[in-house]
């Protein structure tokens, strides 16, 4: 292996959204997650609605037009 290709491997730090910190290895020095296992609904065992970026208000934009409608069936 040649010796001068390789990134540096030095401890990390990795910051969540949620305020939790923990340190890991990396060839960055800092990482910025939204979700860590702390905060994680599968971990937690809580549900809990987190909508990243208004995903839910450009679904309902896009195609709330159709969700009241029934479909016409012919008798």
């Amino acid at each position: 292996m040649k010796k001068t290709i390789h990134p540096e491997y030095v401890e990390a730090t990795v910051s969540c959204g949620c305020g939790g910190k923990f340190t890991t290895r990396s060839t960055r020095k800092t990482i910025t997650v939204e979700i860590c296992s702390s905060c994680h609904p599968f971990f937690t065992g809580k549900m809990k609605f987190i909508d990243t970026t208004g995903r839910v208000e450009r679904f309902q934009k896009k195609y709330g037009k159709w969700a009241g409608k029934q479909p016409e069936v012919a008798e």
